[in-house]
């Protein structure tokens, strides 16, 4: 369309009169020459002050054209190839149906002639236009072609790839480098976009699968078919970008990237494994500025919450945080050394990796190729004068003598054990071989905590529970009739799982005079947890039960990451052969 008719069908539609119109134009104009990309349509939107989606509505009327709800729409794989990739994503033109030997296309922008004149030479046949927001359109792109599509297409046509990475390279949005470069780009922003935690390239016999993982929960992310034909350059592009050796695929290797997205620093772990079908590589995403929250953002309950402030400020002893990895126990514990910073202190850490780093802390970072392992560096800090060490996991007994050694000669200790709860971190240490009455006299506490995702704010609705079931996963009997239940509908903010972020349930077990002895008669951990709970400790499920109750996440959620056998027999009632047979 040339101006005049755009001029005239902003008219009709009412949507400007012509003075109005003549200036925007104007304005628009200027704008263009001091060099923003926006387009005279989007400029024309926002000028207006409507929503996109209204304006659009408001066109359709105007030009006859439909407007299309994209969400309620289904594209089938024939429809999709009457145009190429590269035309789709380059002009945002989304196939929609192909009757009568007619292609009807979805478009957000119907001023822009290149982008008709593309699409109708690209079909090859008669073409009629539809209209649907420009990120409507984008997510079904991605949804149907596949995250990259376009990029695969510019790589099959390529015979070399640059494969060298510049320093300090910053990721964005509409990346221009080479296919290979490009693609990988695209993969980690649409990770980001997402807030993935981790990146998972999977190759199998067919295909190259990638997932993100998001909230805690894997998802497939959706790439275009021919990805596996270019399995190797990917795999090789990441492998170059990590500082990795790309001739070695027979043996694991970790590396580690730094770059900006956005302006904000992101360090990622990247680790291969060799499998049948090729190396599968697996990278874990760390924004520098979201790891370290304050000890008040992390959901404690009050009572909790005190207990741990007064026993962060203990001179001497061992804290420790259980859970399994990826639960947030590093986030914890950065929080903890920050509340206690001060120039009277002297802190000194041992991680692997240090992922966050804190001002006025001297970090150390675990470099076993080297022979650093966490022993050897513990052993060291001991001579620097610390007031406070902290050590990234205790794995195994040597790393646990010193640490205790440490905990009794005046120092206090933050650490990490991977057990399902507070109390058999106790029995873990008994097990390395720590004799029990020095497990008793040199740790403090145990904190042991899950992930539960948060319902969506956005689609947050009350739920109805049936108060036998409640009766049978444990919810306290005298709180269900008060209790309001809620969980998220699915929404587009959500990618429709109706949970939006993440939050910690807690289960904190301080060691008194009371659970001492148990421990140095070697009592088992169900002994242990039955003391403290009488003494006050509230277990994970308990804070979960609370975080429901405040309307934070679901019962589903809860019962996810608190599950253990004995809960699981008792939902499925009397059938305890499900339980007794052989697999």
């Amino acid at each position: 369309m040339a101006l005049p008719s755009i001029k005239s069908v902003f008219e009709r539609a009412q949507l400007a009169t012509s003075g109005q119109f003549d200036e925007w134009l104007k304005a628009w104009r200027v704008a263009a020459e001091s060099g923003s990309p926006e387009s005279l349509f989007t400029f024309m939107c926002r000028e207006r002050g409507v929503a996109e989606d209204i304006f659009l509505q408001q066109l359709a009327a105007t030009l006859g054209w439909a407007f299309l709800d994209l969400k309620k729409v289904t594209v089938e794989p024939a429809v999709r190839n009457k145009i190429s990739t590269k035309v789709a994503f380059q002009f945002g033109a989304l196939p929609i149906s192909f009757e009568n030997e007619t292609l009807t296309v979805a478009v957000s922008n119907p001023f822009n002639n290149a982008l008709l004149n593309a699409v109708q030479f690209d079909a090859r046949s008669p073409v009629k236009f539809a209209l649907a927001p420009a990120a409507e359109i984008e997510k079904s792109l991605k949804k149907y072609y596949g995250v990259g599509a376009e990029t695969l297409d510019e790589m099959a046509g390529e015979e070399t790839m640059e494969l060298e990475i510049a320093n300090d390279k910053e990721i964005t949005e509409d990346d221009q480098e080479a296919s290979v470069i490009k693609f990988v780009n695209q993969v980690v922003w649409e990770a980001f976009k997402d807030r993935a935690t981790d990146i998972h390239f999977e190759p199998s016999e067919d295909e190259l699968r990638i997932r993100y993982r998001i909230d805690g929960i894997l998802h497939q992310t959706p790439m275009p078919a021919q990805l596996k034909r270019f399995q190797a350059a990917i795999i090789s592009r990441i492998k170059v970008m990590s500082g990795m050796n790309i001739a070695e695929k027979r043996l694991p290797q970790d590396g580690r990237i730094n770059v900006r997205i956005k302006g904000e620093e992101l360090d990622i772990r990247v680790s291969t494994v060799p499998t049948v079908y090729g190396e599968s590589v697996s990278l874990r995403l760390l924004t520098r500025g979201k790891i370290f929250m304050s000890l008040d953002k992390l959901g404690f309950a009050p009572r909790d919450e005190a207990a741990l402030r007064e026993l962060i400020i203990k001179p001497h002893g061992i804290l420790l945080v259980t859970g399994p990895t990826g639960s947030g126990k590093s986030t914890t514990l950065y929080a903890a050394l920050s509340t206690i910073n001060s120039v009277q202190k002297r802190i000194i850490t041992i991680e692997e990796p240090v992922e966050y780093e804190l001002k006025g802390i001297n970090q150390i970072s675990v470099r076993s190729d080297i022979g650093l392992t966490f022993a050897m560096g513990l052993r060291h800090i001991l001579r620097q004068d610390p007031n406070v060490v902290m050590v990234g996991e205790i794995r195994d007994l040597e790393t646990a003598e010193i640490a205790i050694r440490a905990a009794l000669t005046g120092h206090l200790v933050f650490s990490t054990l991977h057990t399902n709860d507070s109390a058999s971190a106790f029995t873990r240490l008994i097990d390395m071989g720590i004799e029990p009455f020095l497990v008793a006299s040199s740790v403090e506490a145990i904190l042991a905590q899950r992930l539960v995702r948060t319902i969506c704010p956005h689609c947050k609705v009350e739920q109805m529970v049936e108060p036998t079931y409640l009766l049978k996963i444990g919810f306290p009997a005298d709180e269900i009739a008060t209790t309001k239940f809620y969980r998220g509908a699915g929404c587009e903010e959500c990618r429709m799982l109706g949970y939006q972020g993440r939050l910690a349930i807690y289960e904190l077990l301080v060691v008194n005079e009371s659970i001492r002895p148990l421990i140095m008669n070697r009592a088992p951990a169900s002994t242990l947890m039955a003391k403290a709970v009488e003494q006050g400790t509230r277990t994970l499920r308990v804070d979960g039960w609370n975080k429901v109750k405040l309307g934070i996440t679901t019962i589903e959620e809860v019962l996810r990451v608190t599950q253990t056998e004995e809960h699981l027999k008792s939902l499925v009632g009397d059938r305890t052969e499900i339980w007794t047979k052989p697999a």
